[in-house]
C-alpha cells in the first residue's frame, strides 16, 4: 500500500503544489477585494450596480472561451513560464483598479485577470493531483495556502475603504502580485502530457452541473448578495462587517479545507460532496429569508470544506493524459455559473425578493448534488454520457 507522506517531510509533489498555491494566493487578493468594494462603491469606480455585476462576471465569462487556450499553453510551456506571465499580468490589473474608472476602462483588466486566474488555478489543481495518492489531502492544503492572501487583504481593504476610499488598497495589492514572481521561479518548467483535444461538443455531466451551480450560488449570488444586502442592513459600517465576514470565508479555507481533504480521504469525496451541498442549500434558503450573517457564516464553513473535493473526483474519473483537460472543463462550468451569478444578482436584487432568488438557487444546487451522488455509483456511465 502506498504511504501518504507526512507534512513534516514533504515530497517534491507536495512542494510544487505548495508553490503554485502561494503564487495564486499572492495574486488573488486584488480580485476578491474588488468583489467587496465594487458593489458598495460603484459610483466611485464610475459604474452602475448593473455594470459592476458585469465587471465582476467578466473575468469568469472570458475563461469560458479562454480555458481551452490556457490549458494548451499551460501543457505546452509548463508551470514556471505560464504562472510567471500570469502573476505579472495580475500586478498590472491591481494597478489598473487603483487608477482607472469607467466600465470600458476596467473591462480589459477583468478579462486579463480571468485568463491569469485560469492559468494559476489550473496549475494548482494539476500539481496537486499529479500523484493520486493523497490528492485530496494535498488539494486541501493547497486551498489553505491560496486563502492566506485574501484573508489578510479583505479586512485591510475594508478599513482603508472606510477611511480613505476604495482605491488605495489596490496599489498595495499590486505590489504583492509582483512578489509572486519569486515563487513562480521555483515551479517546474517541464510540459504536461495531454490527450488530443476533442472537437465535438460534449454534453455536461453531473460534475459539470454541480460545478455550475456551486459557482452560481457560492461564488456569484452569495458574494454579491452579501455586499449588497449587508449595505442595506448596516449602513455606514457595512463595508467593514462584510469585509471581515468575507475574510472569515478565506480563514475558514485555511482552517477547514485541509480538514475537508482528510475527510474526503476517509469517507469518500463524492459522499461528502453530496452531504455538504445539501446543507449548503438549506443555509442559502435562510440567507435569502433574512438570517444574513448567521447563514453567511455557515455557508463560509461549508464552502471551505467542499473546495478540496472536486479535483480528486475528476482525477479519479479521468486518469492519465485527459486529467488536465478534465480539470479545465470542470473549471469552465464553475466559471459559467460564477459569471452568471453576479449578472443575476446585479439585475434581480434591486427588484426581486431575496427569498425567491436564493430559494430557487438552493433547490437547483441540491438537485445537482443528488445527481452527483447518483453518478458516483457508476462513474463509467457518467463518463459515457459526457462522451456522447
Amino acid at each position: 500500500m502506498s504511504r501518504i507522506p507526512l507534512a513534516s517531510n514533504p515530497t517534491p509533489t507536495d512542494l510544487n503544489s505548495r508553490h503554485a498555491a502561494m503564487a495564486l494566493g499572492l495574486s488573488l487578493p486584488a480580485d476578491v477585494v474588488l468583489y467587496l468594494l465594487l458593489p458598495m462603491y460603484a459610483s466611485e469606480f464610475g459604474v452602475t450596480l448593473a455594470e459592476a455585476g458585469m465587471l465582476l462576471a467578466a473575468n469568469r465569462l472570458v475563461r469560458i472561451a479562454g480555458y481551452g487556450f490556457v490549458a494548451r499553453f499551460y501543457a505546452r510551456n509548463g508551470d514556471r513560464l505560464t504562472c510567471t506571465i500570469a502573476v505579472l499580468a495580475a500586478a498590472v490589473c491591481g494597478l489598473g483598479y487603483a487608477t482607472l474608472s469607467g466600465f470600458w476602462a476596467l473591462l480589459p483588466l477583468r478579462l486579463m485577470w480571468g485568463l491569469c486566474f485560469a492559468a494559476l488555478n489550473l496549475s494548482t489543481q494539476a500539481l496537486a493531483t499529479v500523484d493520486p495518492v493523497g490528492a485530496a489531502r494535498r488539494n486541501g492544503r493547497s486551498r489553505a495556502f491560496i486563502a492566506v492572501g485574501p484573508v489578510l487583504a479583505l479586512p485591510l481593504g475594508a478599513l482603508l475603504a472606510h477611511w480613505s476610499g476604495p482605491r488605495t488598497i489596490f496599489g498595495i495589492l499590486a505590489v504583492f502580485s509582483l512578489l509572486a514572481w519569486f515563487v513562480t521561479r521555483r515551479l517546474p518548467a517541464a510540459p504536461h502530457p495531454v490527450a488530443k483535444p476533442k472537437r465535438r461538443f460534449s454534453r455536461p455531466n453531473s460534475l459539470d452541473s454541480w460545478s455550475f451551480m456551486e459557482g452560481l450560488t457560492l461564488d456569484g449570488l452569495f458574494i454579491v448578495g452579501l455586499s449588497y444586502l449587508g449595505k442595506d442592513l448596516l449602513p455606514g459600517g457595512a463595508v467593514i462587517v462584510a469585509g471581515v465576514l468575507m475574510a472569515l470565508r478565506y480563514l475558514a479555507e485555511i482552517l477547514l479545507s485541509p480538514v475537508g481533504g482528510h475527510m474526503a480521504e476517509r469517507f469518500g469525496a463524492e459522499r461528502l460532496l453530496v452531504g455538504l451541498s445539501l446543507v449548503t442549500a438549506i443555509a442559502l434558503v435562510g440567507f435569502g429569508l433574512g438570517w444574513l450573517w448567521s447563514c453567511a457564516a455557515l455557508i463560509v464553513v461549508l464552502r471551505a470544506l467542499q473546495l478540496p473535493l472536486l479535483p480528486p473526483i475528476v482525477a479519479r474519473r479521468t486518469p492519465g493524459p485527459e486529467r488536465v483537460q478534465a480539470l479545465a472543463a470542470r473549471s469552465v462550468w464553475r466559471d459559467i455559473g460564477a459569471g452568471t451569478g453576479p449578472l443575476i444578482a446585479g439585475l434581480l436584487l434591486p427588484v426581486a425578493s431575496p427569498p425567491w432568488i436564493y430559494g430557487v438557487a438552493a433547490a437547483l444546487l441540491a438537485l445537482a448534488a443528488l445527481a452527483c451522488g447518483w453518478s458516483a455509483s457508476s462513474p463509467a456511465a457518467d463518463a459515457a454520457r459526457t462522451a456522447g
